[in-house]
């Protein structure tokens, strides 16, 4: 079938993943691309060679709005603001605005499972993607992880399952919404970007807003915003809680997980697994697990398929990962934790002392409750990066209101990279500790993103006396 996009004019703007996945799949439907990228040809290398090969253009260096003279589509990718110029001068000129999201769902042959929420969309999506392929369902996840679905497009059949984990960034262009849209829970999260919580939740709601009455929408009822959304869809809505029963979806009954409604084989309620079988720390990780289970159950998939692959499971990477035990010290990587309100759910999962390091670069989000969190559990705290002196203020402020906390102030240590913070945390740790990198700003500030500061971490920690 002949793409409508055949013979347009499509200027993609930015080069990091999503722009080579449009600069790659753009040929293959005919389409002229033109791909814009601040960056200079030098920072490419021999790596634009492929691609000219295929007949895109590169225009770099700059973002010149004459980009848009004769355009049919803006492709802006996930890290481009609506209000760049490039952007704003396409909606003036009446040029639609779309991304590589937009483009596969409206494509995509195959029902899809898309996924956001301000914390667990990685967790939670990974587990449903092995859910429904231990189901026996063809599965293909990707989105911001896995793999890239452009790619992956050309190949797949309506007879497939496609699991989709979707940003802010990216659904606040959508018009579009997959068969089952996923809302873990809103909370404050890339303010920097959206400006607003109204913003910011207008984007999430977006995942939900365009479904059918065939389609369906799992809420976090645990959540205040996302259990308001039930009315944003025209689907069914099902949920997810630990706090009590649900009608339909999954929910925490003593120290059982249960599937009923839509995601019970028969309706009625039906036991998936015990708490104590899920392997990963923390409250937040059951909520993900209910999520999971609600979802791939809507999906299909039986209540012994969830509970096998769950009891397997033992995270993804970068995501309060054990990275080594050395000297009695336990050393985890959370480099995901890009917001305080993820920080928290790390804190609350350890019982042990904590050798906290937090820093990065600043989101504006508020870190006061983190703050009183830190200074009652952790035995010291090491601020790196950009945000690392605000961090020692914050701390300091909370220390002077509540005098009784168990962190010192002398306890409390600032250095410019994870370099210095990580030695200095290993003379901080005691036989017993848990050091914990759980940084609650981005990576932005010196690594391309979190996966990439996680590794350095890594590559740290497993170099310590060697």
């Amino acid at each position: 079938m002949t793409d409508l996009l055949k013979g347009k004019r499509v200027v993609v703007m930015g080069f990091a993943r999503q722009g080579q996945a449009l600069a790659r799949w753009l040929p293959l439907i005919e389409a002229r691309a033109v791909v814009t990228d601040m960056r200079q040809e030098a920072a490419f290398g021999d790596s634009l060679a492929p691609y000219r090969a295929q007949g895109v253009t590169f225009v770099l260096g700059e973002h010149p709005l004459s980009l848009l003279d004769g355009a049919d589509l803006l492709c802006i990718s996930g890290g481009v603001p609506l209000d760049a110029p490039l952007v704003v001068e396409a909606f003036r000129r009446g040029v639609p605005v779309s991304n590589d999201a937009q483009l596969f769902l409206e494509r995509c042959p195959a029902p899809v499972i898309g996924i956001t929420g301000s914390a667990g969309k990685t967790t939670t999506t990974t587990l449903i993607g092995r859910m429904c392929a231990a189901g026996g369902q063809t599965t293909f996840v990707g989105g911001n992880i896995g793999e890239v679905l452009l790619d992956v497009l050309p190949r797949l059949q309506p007879s497939d399952t496609v699991v989709m984990e979707l940003s802010s960034f990216q659904l606040e262009l959508m018009t579009v919404s997959p068969h089952i849209g996923v809302i873990l829970n809103v909370t404050p999260n890339h303010l920097d970007r959206h400006g607003t919580m109204e913003v910011y939740t207008a984007a999430k709601t977006r995942l939900i807003q365009f479904q059918r009455p065939e389609d369906v929408a799992v809420l976090g009822y645990d959540d205040a915003v996302a259990a308001s959304l039930r009315d944003a869809t025209g689907g069914r809505v099902i949920g997810f809680s630990a706090r009590r029963p649900v009608e339909d979806g999954a929910y925490l009954d003593g120290e059982r997980l249960m599937v009923t409604g839509l995601s019970s084989p028969d309706g009625r309620p039906r036991p998936v697994m015990t708490r104590d079988e899920i392997l990963l720390r923390g409250d937040h990780n059951v909520l993900n697990v209910l999520a999971a289970c609600a979802t791939a159950g809507a999906a299909g998939i039986p209540p012994e398929v969830m509970r096998r692959v769950v009891a397997d499971f033992r995270g993804v990477a970068h995501r309060m990962e054990i990275v080594r035990q050395h000297n009695g010290v336990t050393w985890i990587n959370d480099s995901i934790a890009t917001a305080p309100e993820r920080v928290l759910a790390a804190v609350r999962s350890y019982r042990e002392p904590l050798v906290m390091l937090l820093g990065g670069r600043d989101k504006k989000l508020p870190w006061e409750p983190l703050a009183a969190q830190v200074v009652r559990k952790a035995r010291a705290v090491v601020a790196f990066g950009e945000f690392g002196p605000a961090i020692v203020d914050i701390l300091g402020q909370t220390l002077r209101d509540a005098p009784e906390a168990a962190l010192h102030p002398d306890a409390i240590h600032c250095v410019r990279t994870l370099d210095e913070a990580v030695p200095l945390a290993a003379g901080l740790a005691q036989p017993g500790d848990v050091v914990l990198l759980s940084p609650g700003g981005t990576s932005y500030d010196a690594y391309r993103d979190f996966e990439e500061r996680g590794a350095h971490y890594q590559a740290l920690v497993n170099g310590l006396d060697r």
